[in-house]
C-alpha cells in the first residue's frame, strides 16, 4: 500500500480566472496570466485557466434566494451555478486577472466575485469597529493581477484599496501584482525587457506556490519598466492612435495591416524608427544614417547603428554614411506604406547621397516597416 500524502504535500488547486475581453496576442492581461500561471504549474500546482468571455454568468439581482430560499446556491442556472462556483469553493487559490477598466477591475470579473455571494451567511457579525458576514465555507486564498496602459503605478491605486479591503482578512490575500505601461509589453523593440518581466513572472508564480508569497526581489524585477523613457512610448502611443483615428481602423486593425503608427513630427519620427529597429538584420553594420527633412516638420536628425543596436540624434552628423533629403510627408508616406519608396526614389521626390547598398537595405534592418 502507498503512504498517502501529508497535507504539505497534498497538490494545490488553483483557479485562475482571466477577465480580458481580448484573445491571445493581443491581451496583456493573459500574457502576464499565462507566464504566471507556468510558473505555478512548474512548481508542482494544478491549475486551471477559465476564460470569463466564454462562458454564461449572470449579474446578482440582489434577491437573497442563495440566504434564504437555497442556502448557499444562486437561484440562476448557468455557468456559474453549475461549474465554476463548486470549482471556486473547491480551489486553494484563486487567481484573478483583470485589465484596468476605470481604475478598477473590470465588469466581467466583478460578475464573478458578485456571485460568489452564497459563501456568505445573512447574519451580522461585528469585530472592532468592522461588521461582516459569517462564512458557510472558507473561500480559497486570493492573488490578483491586473494590468494598464498607463505608465504610473498609482493608476491602480483604487483597485488595491478595494482588493485590500474585500480580501483583507489575514492570510486571505497572497499577492498583487500591478503592471503598469502594459501595452508596450507587444512592442518588439521591448522584446528584451518583456522577456525579462515574464521571466520574473513566472518565478512570482513558483514562489507563490512553494513560499506563499512573492519576494520582493522578484515583485521589483515584474514590475521593472518596460522603457526607460515613458515619454517616448506616449508619443508613440498618441500617433497610433491619430492614424486608427486618421483611417478609420480600431487598433487590432491597423495591427493587423501591418502598417506603422504615421509620425507627426521629428521626434516621433525618431520614436517610431528607432521602434522598428531588426538588430538581427542589422548584423554588424556601423553606419550613420543622416535625414533632412522639408514641409510641415522641417528639420535634420541622424541615426547611429553599430553593434546591433540604433541611436537618435538631433541635428547633423559629422560624416554620414547616408544622407536622405525628402519632404517630410512624402518620407512618412514611405515609412507607412501608403507610398512606394523606390517608385518615389526615381520620381525624384527625394534625393539621395551616399552607401545606395544601405539605402536598399533599409527594408530589412527597419523591419520592412519603418523604411
Amino acid at each position: 500500500t502507498q503512504t498517502p500524502k501529508t497535507k504539505k504535500e497534498r497538490i494545490m488547486k488553483v483557479m485562475a480566472l482571466n477577465s480580458s475581453p481580448r484573445s491571445e496576442g493581443e491581451s496583456k492581461t493573459s500574457l502576464m496570466l499565462n507566464a504566471l500561471v507556468d510558473g505555478m504549474r512548474s512548481a508542482g500546482a494544478e491549475v486551471e485557466t477559465v476564460l470569463l468571455r466564454d462562458r454564461k454568468i449572470h449579474p446578482c439581482v440582489g434577491c437573497f434566494s442563495c440566504w434564504t430560499k437555497t442556502p448557499g446556491v444562486c437561484i440562476h442556472q448557468d455557468d456559474m451555478t453549475r461549474e465554476l462556483f463548486p470549482k471556486w469553493l473547491a480551489a486553494d487559490l484563486a487567481v484573478y486577472a483583470t485589465p484596468l477598466y476605470h481604475f478598477t477591475l473590470n465588469a466581467t470579473l466583478k460578475a464573478f466575485i458578485e456571485r460568489t455571494l452564497p459563501v456568505a451567511q445573512p447574519f451580522f457579525r461585528r469585530e472592532g469597529d468592522r461588521t461582516y458576514h459569517p462564512l458557510r465555507r472558507q473561500p480559497p486564498r486570493a492573488v490578483f493581477l491586473s494590468v494598464a496602459g498607463f505608465p504610473e503605478k498609482a493608476v491602480f491605486d483604487q483597485l488595491a484599496s478595494w482588493v485590500r479591503f474585500l480580501f483583507g482578512s489575514p492570510g486571505a490575500l497572497v499577492a498583487e501584482i500591478y503592471r503598469p505601461a502594459a501595452e508596450a509589453l507587444t512592442i518588439s523593440a521591448y522584446r528584451a525587457r518583456r522577456e525579462a518581466i515574464l521571466e520574473a513572472t513566472a518565478q512570482a508564480g513558483r514562489e507563490i506556490v512553494t513560499a506563499g508569497a512573492i519576494a520582493d526581489d522578484t515583485l521589483a524585477r515584474v514590475l521593472q519598466p518596460v522603457t526607460d523613457d515613458p515619454a517616448t512610448f506616449l508619443r508613440i502611443g498618441d500617433c497610433m492612435w491619430k492614424t486608427c483615428i486618421a483611417e478609420g481602423l480600431t487598433p487590432r486593425e491597423l495591427e493587423a495591416t501591418g502598417m506603422v503608427p504615421r509620425p507627426d513630427s521629428l521626434i516621433s519620427f525618431m520614436d517610431i524608427f528607432c521602434m522598428g529597429f531588426n538588430p538581427e538584420a542589422a548584423g554588424q553594420l556601423t553606419a550613420d544614417l543622416q535625414f533632412r527633412f522639408s514641409g510641415v516638420a522641417a528639420g535634420a536628425c541622424w541615426f547611429r547603428i553599430a553593434d546591433g543596436a540604433i541611436t537618435a540624434h538631433m541635428g547633423e552628423t559629422a560624416k554620414p554614411s547616408l544622407v536622405i533629403e525628402a519632404p517630410f510627408e512624402v518620407w512618412m508616406d514611405i515609412m507607412t506604406g501608403k507610398a512606394d519608396g523606390q517608385q518615389a526614389f526615381m520620381q525624384q521626390k527625394y534625393k539621395v547621397n551616399g552607401d545606395l547598398a544601405l539605402l536598399l537595405r533599409m527594408h530589412q534592418i527597419f523591419g520592412g516597416k519603418a523604411a
